[in-house]
C-alpha cells in the first residue's frame, strides 16, 4: 500500500439576483425533486455515474453502492441540505433504456451561507446531452431561490470534461487541493 495525492479544484461562481435559468431537457427526460423516498434512487443514480470513474478512486464510497448510500444519507441529513437545489433526470424513452434515472445532483447550505455542489453525475449511456449543464442549471436556481449569492463545488483536476462545463457556466478556480489516497501497488 502507498499513498497517492489527486489534485483538486475549488471551483466558484457568484449567483445574480436578475439570473433566469433555463432548465429544459431532451425529449423523453425529465426532472425529479427531491423527496426524501427518492435517496436510494439517488445512491442508485450516484453509484452507476461515478464508479468506473476517477472520482471512485479519489473516493472509494462512490465505487461502491452501499457507500453511495452512506453517502446520501450523510448529506440528506446534514443542517444545510437544500432539497430544492437537489435533482434526479429520470429518462422515459423507448427501447432497452426504457423508464429509468440517469441523472443525480444534491445541494447544501455551508456555514458560511455559500451553496455546495454535491456529486453532480450522469450515467455513461446518457452523457453528451446537456443533462449535466441541466442538472447544473436546475440545482443553480434552487440556490438561488434559497436566497444564496455564492456556490461552489470540488472537482479532481484530470476531470476535464466537468471542467470545461464548470468553467461555461460561470465558474472559476478559488483554490487548489491535494486528497491523498491510499492504493494497492501491483
Amino acid at each position: 500500500m502507498g499513498l497517492t495525492y489527486f489534485k483538486r479544484f475549488r471551483m466558484e461562481a457568484a449567483l445574480r439576483l436578475d439570473e433566469q435559468w433555463s432548465e429544459t431537457l431532451p425529449e423523453g427526460y425529465r426532472f425529479v425533486v427531491w423527496e426524501p423516498s427518492l435517496l436510494s434512487v439517488h445512491a442508485e443514480t450516484k453509484f452507476l455515474s461515478f464508479r468506473s470513474e476517477l472520482d471512485a478512486n479519489v473516493f472509494p464510497c462512490l465505487g461502491e453502492l452501499s457507500g453511495c448510500l452512506r453517502l446520501m444519507t450523510e448529506i440528506s441529513r446534514k443542517p444545510g441540505f437544500l432539497p430544492e437545489a437537489t435533482w434526479l433526470v429520470e429518462y422515459d424513452g423507448a427501447g432497452p433504456h426504457k423508464r429509468e434515472y440517469c441523472g443525480t445532483i444534491q445541494g447544501i447550505r455551508d456555514e458560511a451561507s455559500y451553496g455546495g455542489i454535491q456529486n453532480l453525475g450522469i450515467t455513461p449511456h446518457h452523457r453528451g446531452r446537456g443533462l449535466g449543464s441541466a442538472l447544473m442549471r436546475c440545482a443553480l436556481a434552487g440556490f438561488h431561490r434559497a436566497g444564496l449569492s455564492r456556490v461552489y463545488l470540488e472537482v479532481t483536476a484530470q476531470n476535464e470534461g466537468a471542467i470545461r462545463l464548470y468553467k461555461r457556466m460561470g465558474f472559476k478556480r478559488a483554490r487548489t487541493t491535494y486528497k491523498a489516497v491510499e492504493v494497492a501497488y501491483t
